[in-house]
């Protein structure tokens, strides 16, 4: 009797793995201060930048898959600073690169058994986030202005969240396009002058394959 349970379970799951390759989007940030005695403005502009998926998993049930996941992704950035005190101007705007390394969790309920060729799903997962940010060109900077640091880097813990589709393009592979919208503190933003106040959110546009065992 536990063996043919056994066996029951083992036919429940299946292994997987894939990769998966988009665009990122990150989420912009910036602040005003006006006072009877001075103004200061600051902000960060994000350009899209490519990112990269890997994951592998397991079909627990024939609608819950669980798998870990490793998301990089680059984008170009440009921070803006002014600042206006006593008469005096200090302005400069920089251009900057930024990544993320985060390993995450994923728990993904999908809409149709698998058997189906078409299988949406929807997905959620946790994990840590490692944010950096390097200096590129100043170009513009008016006064004695004062950058943000040459590197800046910290790790966060996200929360994301994902819609998408599996399609059976031959025995064992599926294409799998996503939409992923990853959520964390903001470093970026800590580094604004004055400081910004939005939480992180990067929306990913992924197409790629998985292999099923």
């Amino acid at each position: 009797m536990l063996f043919g349970l056994g066996m029951v379970c083992a036919s429940h799951g299946q292994w997987y793995a894939g990769g998966m390759g988009g665009l990122s989007t990150l989420s912009a940030d910036g602040r005003t201060i006006i006072t009877q005695e001075s103004t200061a403005i600051s902000l960060y502009k994000p350009e899209n930048g490519a990112s990269l998926h890997l994951f592998a998993g397991k079909h627990w049930r024939e609608y819950l898959s669980v798998q870990g996941s490793y998301v990089w992704n680059r984008n170009a950035l440009q921070f803006t600073e002014t600042r206006v005190e006593g008469g005096q101007e200090t302005t400069f705007e920089q251009k900057r690169t930024s990544s993320q390394n985060a390993g995450s969790l994923d728990g993904l309920i999908y809409f149709r058994p698998r058997a189906s060729r078409f299988r949406p799903y929807v997905a959620g997962g946790l994990g840590m986030v490692r944010v950096s940010s390097e200096a590129g060109a100043v170009v513009v900077a008016k006064g004695a202005v004062a950058l943000p640091p040459e590197r800046f880097a910290a790790t966060r813990v996200f929360w994301r969240t994902a819609v998408g589709i599996d399609v059976r393009v031959a025995a064992g592979w599926r294409f799998r396009y996503s939409f992923w919208e990853t959520l964390s503190a903001n470093p970026i933003s800590r580094e604004l002058r004055p400081r910004g106040q939005r939480n992180l959110a990067n929306f990913q546009n992924m197409f790629g394959f998985v292999r099923e065992f």
